[in-house]
């Protein structure tokens, strides 16, 4: 009998998680990607890792039908929000269970996501489409500053940045538009109004609204994530309006199947969405989910993918916190250490370090200047935040500053090549 294998095209920060999942639900996990090099713990994990162009679908069509002469392809799936889409073809190609790829599309593209949102009444900030320099000052004169701008299409707070002068506004404008942000597709910039108040990330299955975890952005102007707890201190009330709110996002951009994750923020209004994921939130979400109600959502996941039944069921109810770790300054990264005794602190469950000394660090704005974190969880949400803290104050390092002529900064290769897409 032939084994029965998981395709995943490409990965993101929690590939590990899926290929983990995967084997201890009895099945060959084979990665398709266009550089499998960049997912360098697949070869000590002993998992089979294909070179295939997965922005092509007939390639991936061929590929896939090659490995059914000598695998039973349970399923295929991603955790990774640019192939997704390619996902619900391979899947209605070879007739398996999975999204529909041009629910994902429209969502992938946050202007049409917002123009389904608004139609449906979803509330949402005001928000404008521009192509050039004087659109997107028109837009944001025509909201009022301060105001969001970022690209239409994009993941991982790239090129997202709120601005909150006009001098800000050109210049973010001007490195959208000047090259140095990399486009997919023709430039197209959204405005958006700065929807002010507390941050939530809402995990969906189905149609089913799962968990709801607090995140913590701190300061404007980018948008990295420094802290998550699960799940998130609100009143009943509060929640099942999230909850509505949630449910109404999914009917109006024709999702319902497998998961999403929502990012809002509860404004003087009321919960305002921000945006709708077609995916499985990444790392920490899911491991935090795990410490907090004992369900694994990636094997839960990959339970659908493949056409099993699927349980939500919470085991416990603990609270788990995250711990993002960024730099403070570019340089060179001289010594990172205290990783082995933060991971020691009784009820820490992960620490995790990105990167290794040496490497330059060029802070971009986006989930490329994550460095490390910490997880923690305990019964109380009190406790787990002494643990984490304890833990994080444990970890430190040095980073020397780029030599620099006339206040320039010498050529250096980002952080951003050895990480992973979110």
């Amino acid at each position: 009998m032939a084994e029965r294998a998981l395709i995943l095209i490409e990965g993101a920060s929690n590939m590990l998680l899926f290929v983990q999942a995967a084997r201890r639900l009895g099945l060959t996990p084979i990665v398709l990607s266009a550089d499998p090099a960049r997912y360098d713990y697949l070869a000590a994990e002993g998992i089979e890792a294909i070179c295939v162009d997965t922005s092509d679908l007939d390639a991936l069509i061929r590929e896939c039908s090659g490995l059914r002469e000598s695998y039973d392809i349970a399923g295929i799936t991603s955790a990774m929000e640019l192939t997704y889409a390619a996902v619900g073809k391979l899947c209605r190609h070879f007739d398996l269970p999975g999204p529909d790829a041009a629910s994902i599309e429209r969502c992938c593209d946050k202007f049409a996501q917002h123009q389904l949102l608004a139609q449906a009444g979803v509330p949402i900030p005001a928000y404008r489409l521009a192509t050039d320099a004087a659109g997107v000052e028109r837009s944001a004169a025509e909201i009022g500053l301060p105001v969001i701008v970022k690209p239409a299409a994009g993941i991982g707070s790239l090129g997202v940045r709120l601005c909150r002068s006009l001098d800000e506004l050109a210049e973010h404008t001007t490195y959208l538009l000047g090259g140095r942000h990399i486009w997919r597709s023709s430039p197209r910039i959204l405005i958006e109004e700065f929807a002010q108040g507390p941050h939530y990330s809402i995990d969906i299955m189905g149609n089913e609204v799962f968990g709801l975890a607090a995140a913590d952005f701190g300061s404007p102007p980018h948008f990295i994530c420094r802290e998550y707890i699960y799940p998130a201190l609100l009143a009943h009330d509060d929640q099942k309006r999230i909850a509505d709110v949630s449910r109404s996002c999914l009917q109006a951009l024709g999702l319902g199947w497998g998961p999403t994750n929502i990012d809002l923020r509860w404004t003087d209004r009321g919960p305002i969405v921000i945006e709708v994921n077609p995916r499985l939130a990444g790392t920490p979400i899911p491991q935090m989910v795990q410490l907090a109600y004992g369900v694994d959502l990636v094997a839960e996941h990959i339970k659908l993918v493949i056409g099993d039944e699927w349980n939500l069921c919470r085991k416990h109810s603990h609270t788990a916190a995250a711990r993002i770790l960024v730099p403070d300054r570019d340089g060179i990264l001289d010594w990172i250490d205290g990783d082995s005794r933060a991971a020691a602190v009784p009820g820490v469950a992960e620490v995790k370090l990105y990167i290794e000394p040496r490497t330059p660090i060029v802070r971009e704005g986006d989930y490329r200047d994550k460095i490390g974190h910490v997880i923690a969880a305990s019964h109380t949400l009190a406790r787990t935040k002494a643990i984490l803290q304890r833990a994080v104050n444990l970890i430190d390092w040095s980073i020397t500053p780029f030599p620099t002529l006339e206040g320039s900064q010498p050529d250096a290769p980002s952080i951003a090549v050895q990480k992973e897409i979110p």
